[in-house]
């Protein structure tokens, strides 16, 4: 982590980045904090993103992830009709261990210095709690609790959003948006995937989860004991009569080890970035599995956290969310079209957005 004072934001400028706008790397020496902040486009607004607590392997590593998350979120933003660009943050280190108030507070100043060209919520590591703390250093912060002039917790809504993508999966392939019967596999009921559980038996679907914590199992399983438990991932995937799968835990979920492997027809889940290299839609598509665009199918959160900024209102957030099926069924429809995999339509439509609105600025 480059070396900078104790609230300094060091910001670096790559032409390998990506296309970001805005990479910054902070360091508070007294509390422990080493973040990342990347600001991919804010040509739709003040980028929006979340902010991951993990402990990464290396700072490289750590600067990877933020990028890719970064940009995923513009994509996200764009096609969930919002009007704020891509952001995403990343803070070192192992949430159990070394998250403490004086470093969740340094953080907050951190965001704060960039005036709003960053909002920040809640990711994976980080909760609720988390950016109530935030939030009294940095008035750009979503996600806060209904005490702290919040929405609360956004996973609810993310899964309703995975869920209106299944449905507008089942609707395209099958021609009918039932789950009734299907066999969904979910990997990871963290705090979206136990919601998408709930979906989904209330409608009657066979659901088989795994996860890598045994108390998150044990709590599905503990709710719901009709719920079939699946010993890991790759067994998960493997298994005959599965209609879709669901990965909702970290990223990089379908690469060259388990696209040949998967017996579901759909893939439609809560995780970011699901695609691990360029070139992985198109193994899919081959492979005749219907792709639902991760950054699609999961905005249901970002939808909650951008309306906190404005008042919340649950029923409006919701109403929105539920046009990811109407938004899920038009970028089939574009594949269809043009001859491409879904998630290059998906590219597509979000560039389109983006560019639009950076020419009409430039006007």
């Amino acid at each position: 982590m480059t070396e900078v004072s104790a609230g300094v934001l060091h910001t670096l400028f790559h032409s390998d980045q990506g296309g970001h706008e805005q990479v910054v790397l902070c360091q508070d020496r007294a509390s422990g904090l080493k973040a990342v902040i990347a600001i991919h486009s804010t040509a739709l607004g003040p980028a929006l993103g979340g902010t991951r607590f993990y402990p990464y392997a290396s700072e490289e590593e750590a600067v990877a992830d933020a990028l890719n998350l970064a940009r995923g979120m513009s994509y996200k933003n764009a096609m969930a009709g919002l009007d704020h660009g891509g952001g995403k943050a990343v803070i070192i280190g192992d949430p159990q261990r070394d998250k403490t108030e004086e470093l969740l507070l340094a953080y907050g100043r951190m965001v704060a210095s960039l005036g709003g060209r960053y909002v920040t919520a809640c990711d994976v590591g980080t909760y609720v709690a988390d950016m109530d703390v935030v939030h009294r250093e940095c008035r750009w912060t979503t996600g806060r609790s209904p005490e702290n002039g919040g929405a609360g917790d956004s996973s609810v809504l993310t899964a309703f959003g995975v869920y209106q993508g299944m449905r507008a999966s089942a609707q395209h392939l099958w021609g009918d948006p039932s789950l009734r019967g299907r066999t969904v596999g979910i990997a990871g009921v963290g705090k979206v995937g136990h919601h998408l559980v709930e979906h989904l038996r209330a409608e009657g679907a066979e659901i088989v989860i795994t996860d890598v914590r045994a108390e998150a199992v044990r709590r599905i399983s503990e709710a719901h004991p009709k719920v079939t438990v699946a010993p890991d991932t790759d067994a998960l995937i493997r298994i005959e009569g599965l209609d879709i799968y669901a990965p909702c835990a970290l990223g990089g979920a379908l690469d060259d080890d388990t696209v040949p492997v998967l017996t579901a027809r759909i893939v439609c889940g809560a995780a970011n970035n699901q695609l691990a290299h360029p070139g992985v839609e198109k193994d899919l598509a081959d492979r005749h599995i219907l792709y639902a665009p991760d950054y699609v199918v999961n905005a249901g959160g970002v939808i909650q956290v951008a309306d906190e900024l404005h008042g919340f209102d649950f029923e409006r957030c919701k109403a929105k969310a539920a046009k990811i099926y109407d938004t899920t069924l038009t970028i089939f429809a574009r594949a269809k079209e043009d001859g491409i995999p879904p998630a290059a339509a998906a590219d597509r439509i979000a560039e389109q957005r983006m560019h639009e609105a950076t020419a009409k600025r430039g006007r």
